[in-house]
């Protein structure tokens, strides 16, 4: 049976027993964790080259992908938006990421001054024409003010639809993640000229002060942790994943746990 629920704001732990732990995000619907031995890891300041660099940034993208879905989900994110530049459009990362936040916070300003959730991602397009700004939101916005907010060029926004019957706003919000999701992974990654973005310069980018909250429980076993999730989740997760189903896992053992939004 598990050992206890620690608050995973304190994402350092001064020591670390045998055991599984598992990190419980309840406003997102999911969790994750893995099997943690006695044996402490070295610490090698600075760090250091990573042994397999496609590896390391496949890794990095899966896990943006997931911060960017709990996110997403946590704070109901379902409409979907696009900015474009017009004329002979941006193709300046910093300037773009400049013109972003002038654009939420006019956007906020129109919107009466409060703060609101929201995530970006930015896309180099195909054409040569730059960078393209996607973004999600989780309430409406009337168009002709994203319109007056942007101000450089086009916009589009949809309310995400084609899900199952019964699909709630966790389950658009996380629809709208996987859309951002191929980008964080993929084309962020260089530009459209090939060359890699800038260091310190983030995959995707969030609106502060809404973070999901997270719970860290611990247990002997994976099937403890997860059934002690599935109580403080009022039921067992719609899907899971286990590192057992992959022959060729080289990590410790992992488990991950969804339930249905």
């Amino acid at each position: 049976r598990s050992s206890g629920v620690v608050m995973a704001s304190s994402v350092r732990v001064p020591q670390l027993h045998r055991g599984w732990m598992l990190n419980l995000y309840p406003g997102a619907g999911e969790g994750g964790g893995c099997f943690v031995s006695s044996r402490r890891r070295e610490y090698r300041p600075g760090g250091g080259p990573a042994a397999d660099p496609e590896r390391a940034q496949l890794e990095a993208g899966r896990r943006a992908g997931g911060r960017l879905r709990r996110y997403c989900a946590a704070n109901r994110l379902n409409r979907l938006g696009t900015l474009t530049y017009e004329g002979a459009g941006c193709h300046d990362p910093g300037q773009a990421r400049a013109h972003v936040g002038t654009f939420f916070r006019a956007l906020r300003a129109d919107l009466g001054g409060a703060a609101f959730p929201y995530v970006w991602v930015p896309e180099w397009h195909k054409t040569g024409h730059g960078l393209h700004l996607h973004f999600a939101v989780g309430r409406f916005i009337p168009r002709g003010r994203i319109v007056s907010a942007w101000g450089r060029g086009f916009v589009h926004i949809k309310l995400l639809g084609d899900l199952p019957v019964g699909s709630g706003p966790v389950a658009e919000a996380r629809k709208a993640a996987g859309y951002l999701s191929k980008y964080v992974s993929k084309t962020f990654n260089e530009d459209g000229d090939g060359v890699l973005r800038p260091k310190g310069m983030h995959r995707f980018d969030v609106a502060q002060g809404f973070k999901p909250s997270a719970m860290r429980l611990q247990g002997a076993t994976a099937a403890a942790v997860v059934g002690e999730a599935s109580e403080l989740m009022g039921g067992q997760p719609a899907f899971s994943w286990s590192s057992d189903q992959v022959p060729e896992w080289q990590g410790p053992p992992s488990i991950w746990v969804q339930w249905a939004g």
